[in-house]
């Protein structure tokens, strides 16, 4: 079985004032004792005088079992293996900072682990030829890894490690060699596009538009081309209605701020459209980037409001017909996707 055991980073402890991240193994008389996560869960410890800055009412509201924190390293002893940590002393900025570095280090490591356990391989050597020289090169594997996404042999290629061999005379002779085989490369290759290949978000606006004129429903119809054209390849714009008066505008990009910037855009342009014909967009919701949740109770919602419409379709030939100029439109013969 290979060996999957292996610290993040090349030095073997942390330095002394450090912020590292740990978990609270247990709670002795003293202190609490705990392992060091990015260093291969060497232990550590943290005295009840290095809690808070505060005077300690009960240390179960201070540290809890299991629980994973930011920590200043204060000692080291590299021959007993000795490390005393500090809660009380890590600021709101080291927290924040420990805590990305230790969230982009457990997926570089995540990565690692499984090619070397799907390889049968032991994972420090890995490190040693990829990971660690990633680290000294680009400052963090992470940013390395986002590269390797869109062109991973500019990043893996120029890898090498120093092999000692036996030469023919019986002198050992140092060869250079590249550090990564094309079974590792795929390997790697594989693993780190499908975990971090950029997923796009999706933007989404709401507005309101109505035009009271004659052929108000074409005005709206052309306002809504309007704002479709306002999109680009990057950040196609699709303009649906929901409900007269109501319509969504949404995109989906891997650049938040430009998204925006494009949704702003094609309100401005409907808007223009719309007051040319003597008609009114009011922005309900700005743009902003909304999650899946988000995005299925509104997809919900709509479906709601559909089901809602097909029960009352038998007054279509009311005598009241003020929605007509707003915007009750059939997309589907209006050369409008609704998608």
């Amino acid at each position: 079985m290979p060996n999957l055991e292996c610290r993040m980073y090349e030095p073997r402890f942390p330095e002394v004032d450090a912020a590292v991240m740990i978990q609270v193994k247990h709670i002795a008389d003293m202190g609490a004792y705990v392992s060091l996560l990015e260093y291969n869960n060497i232990e550590g410890m943290i005295l009840f005088s290095e809690l808070s800055r505060r005077r300690i009412r009960s240390i179960s509201s201070l540290i809890k079992v299991g629980r994973q924190e930011p920590a200043i390293v204060l000692r080291v002893d590299r021959d007993k293996g000795y490390i005393d940590l500090s809660k009380r002393r890590v600021s709101e900025e080291e927290a924040h900072a420990c805590e990305d570095r230790y969230n982009k280090s457990k997926l570089v490591h995540s990565i690692m682990r499984h090619v070397a356990e799907t390889l049968g391989i032991d994972l420090e050597p890995l490190y040693q030829r990829i990971g660690w020289p990633l680290y000294r090169k680009y400052g963090h594997a992470f940013e390395a890894f986002k590269l390797i996404v869109a062109d991973p042999d500019a990043i893996l290629d120029s890898l090498t490690y120093e092999e000692k061999e036996t030469g023919a005379d019986g002198q050992e002779v140092t060869k250079v060699v590249p550090a990564v085989n094309p079974e590792v490369k795929d390997a790697l290759v594989k693993n780190i596009r499908r975990r971090m290949t950029p997923q796009p978000l999706k933007i989404r606006a709401d507005v309101e538009m109505k035009c009271f004129q004659f052929d108000g429903v074409l005005h709206i119809k052309q306002a809504m081309r309007k704002a479709e054209a306002a999109g680009n390849d990057n950040c196609p714009v699709k303009i649906k209605l929901v409900a007269p008066p109501l319509y969504v505008l949404t995109t989906q990009t891997l650049d938040k701020d430009q998204g925006i910037s494009v949704l702003t855009d094609a309100i401005k342009a409907c808007t223009a459209e719309i007051e040319k014909h003597k008609g009114k967009l009011i922005v309900k919701e700005a743009p902003r980037a909304v999650s899946e949740r988000e995005d299925k109770l509104f997809n919900e919602h709509i479906e709601t409001l559909n089901e809602q419409n097909a029960e009352v379709d038998g007054d279509a030939d009311s005598e009241e017909e003020e929605d007509t100029g707003m915007g009750d439109i059939d997309l589907t013969n209006s050369g409008v996707n609704a998608d």
